[in-house]
Parts: structure tokens; C-alpha cells; sequence
């Protein structure tokens, strides 16, 4: 039996380049290895934990993500591609789950710490948003998981969605539950894109991304305004690359056939005699290369929303079934599957 893998997104808005070099295109090369079986799906109720009064919003992204999800190469057909909030069983997994894991717990996670103190909730903390990586542990053993891919800083999720199976499972004297492992990137630097404006990362919330949807023009207009060496104010000035966002999109979305263009670049720029406006339309031709199918492929699945809607369904439907099983597994261990 192949490995399983889960992984998904908030759907709190369209998909930027930075979700598809820090995620997205290893998951299409993990379903196209053969070698696992992929549940990707839209944390939607894991979004609703701070946008619960916004859910217009939600409802809106699961569409564009999910056409980022088609257009970037994720195949329903090898792929199991769901909603969360249409598997009603990762629900009730959770309210289990909670009945083992201490509050003090929940609030020593750093990972939600962080995040409490990044979204300025002070005493008016959501208790969905407190507990979702109970949540998540539900998501991840519902399809029982043996990877997960996440970055460095969700480690401790990971963790506790392993103690959590290491509870249920030694309460309840039963193996149920799989125990399973984070699938951390080798290199996460290299696979973090920082925003167009040089910030540490890519935000929709600090508008200094490139979207998957964003079309040529617009493409164009934010590479052209691209943060690069303040002081390389002529083109004879000699100019920095570190820090410089162009050379920096160069090394992440350059192939091996443009190593020799971009290292001539760096010499020239650093020496003087290269202009900024040069570097950057170099740059747009490697990623229209990178990112012209994919817009094509996206708007192309854009003119029939209900097929898209309808992949959604089919997944979901698929989704269900396997954690109806695990649902109906983890009653038995407990003793409450009454009428069986």
C-alpha cells in the first residue's frame, strides 16, 4: 500500500508564486512520483477560525484556489482534492480528540503563540482558533497520514497531532490511529519567497506578491517595480545583488539553461554598467516561461465553474468515505459504536 500524504491551504485568497515555490510544486511532483497517495484539500473551517464573520471571503477562495490547485497541475484523477468543511466527520474526530489534550497544553504550542500574537487577539482569542490544531490532528489521522508537508515552524503541530494519537491509542488499548511524520523541506530558505517589496515573505495581507491569476500586464507592472539595490541609481553605478529581489527571483525560477545569463548579470551589475530595468525584463521572460501555461490552463478551467465545483464534490465524497472509516474505527476502540 502506497504512503499517504496530506496537505492543503486556507482559502483566504488567490495563491501567490510563493505558495508554488514553498508547496505547490512539490505536491505535483509527489503525484506524479506515483509512489504516494495524495489527499490535498481547503481547509475552509480552519480559515472560518479567525474570518468567521467574514465568510463571503472563504466561500469565494475555495473557488480561485482550487483553480490554482488545477491550473498549476494537480490531477483529480490521481489526486484526492476535498473541502474540509464537507467531511462531517473530521468534526466529530476533533470533539474526541479534545477530551485529551489539556488547555495549558493548547497554549504552551508556540506555533499558535505566534500566530495569537500576530493577529492582535490580546483576551478575545476564538477557542476554534485555541484549538485548531486539534483540528488539524483530526484532518491528518481521518486519512491516516504517514507524511505531512509542512515547514520547520509547524513542527510543533506535528508533535502534538503525534501525542495526540499516542493518547487515543494508549487510553483505548488499540493501533487505530497512525502516528505520523512531518515532511520538512531540506532547504526551507530556498523555498520561501520573500515579497516583491524585499519584506522576509510573501503576504496577500502586505500586498507584495505575484498571483498565480495575476495576468501578463500585471505581472509586468509588479516586476517592474521590484525592490533592487536603492543605491544602483545610474546604470554605470556598480550595484548590490544580495538583498537585490530580481537576482533573487533569478536563482529561485532560473533553469540550469539560464545559470550562465544570470551569473554574466551578477558580474555586470556588481561591476557597473547594467541597469535595472534590463535585469528585471530578463526576468519576466523566465517567469512568463514558468507562469504563462499555467495562467492559460487556469483560465481555461475558469469558463466552467460548475466542473470545477464538481471535481470538489467527487473528492469531497471520496474524502468521506476513508474518514468514515477511520470514524467508525476510532467508536469501536472507544466502546460508543452502540448498534454495531
Amino acid at each position: 500500500m502506497k504512503p499517504i500524504i496530506l496537505t492543503g491551504d486556507r482559502p483566504t485568497g488567490k495563491l501567490h508564486i510563493g505558495h508554488y515555490v514553498g508547496s505547490l510544486k512539490n505536491r505535483v511532483l509527489l503525484q506524479n512520483e506515483d509512489k504516494y497517495q495524495l489527499f490535498v484539500f481547503l481547509a475552509d473551517q480552519q480559515a472560518l477560525t479567525d474570518h468567521a464573520k467574514e465568510p463571503e471571503k472563504i466561500i469565494q477562495s475555495v473557488g480561485e484556489v482550487a483553480l490554482d490547485y488545477l491550473a498549476v497541475g494537480l490531477d483529480p484523477a490521481q489526486s484526492t482534492i476535498f473541502i474540509q468543511s464537507q467531511i462531517p466527520e473530521l468534526a466529530e474526530l476533533s470533539m474526541y480528540y479534545m477530551n485529551l489534550v489539556s488547555l495549558a497544553r493548547l497554549e504552551r504550542n508556540p506555533t499558535v503563540k505566534t500566530e495569537i500574537a500576530q493577529k492582535g487577539f490580546g483576551e478575545s482569542i476564538p477557542a476554534g482558533f485555541l484549538v485548531y490544531p486539534v483540528s488539524q490532528a483530526a484532518d491528518i489521522t481521518a486519512f491516516k497520514a504517514n507524511l505531512v508537508p509542512v515547514g520547520n515552524d509547524q513542527k510543533p503541530m506535528i508533535e502534538q497531532t503525534r501525542e495526540i494519537v499516542r493518547s487515543f491509542n494508549h487510553a483505548y488499548q488499540t493501533d487505530v490511529l497512525v502516528e505520523p511524520e512531518g515532511l520538512y523541506p531540506e532547504n526551507e530558505s530556498a523555498g520561501r519567497l520573500p515579497g516583491l517589496d524585499g519584506n522576509a515573505k510573501m503576504s496577500k495581507s502586505l500586498n507584495n506578491g505575484i498571483f498565480i491569476s495575476d495576468d501578463a500586464d500585471t505581472v509586468q507592472k509588479k516586476v517592474m517595480s521590484m525592490y533592487t539595490d536603492p543605491d544602483h541609481v545610474r546604470v554605470e553605478d556598480p550595484g548590490k545583488i544580495e538583498g537585490n529581489m530580481v537576482f533573487h527571483y533569478l536563482d529561485v525560477f532560473g533553469t540550469p539553461e539560464d545559470a550562465a545569463t544570470i551569473a554574466e548579470m551578477k558580474a555586470q551589475y556588481q561591476a557597473g554598467g547594467l541597469g535595472d530595468v534590463k535585469t528585471k525584463r530578463y526576468l519576466l521572460e523566465v517567469l512568463d516561461r514558468e507562469f504563462a501555461p499555467i495562467r492559460a490552463r487556469r483560465l481555461e478551467y475558469a469558463q466552467d465553474m460548475g466542473q470545477v465545483y464538481e471535481m470538489l464534490k467527487k473528492g469531497s465524497e471520496k474524502a468521506q468515505a476513508v474518514a468514515a472509516q477511520t470514524l467508525d474505527e476510532v467508536k469501536s476502540a472507544m466502546g460508543i459504536n452502540y448498534f454495531k
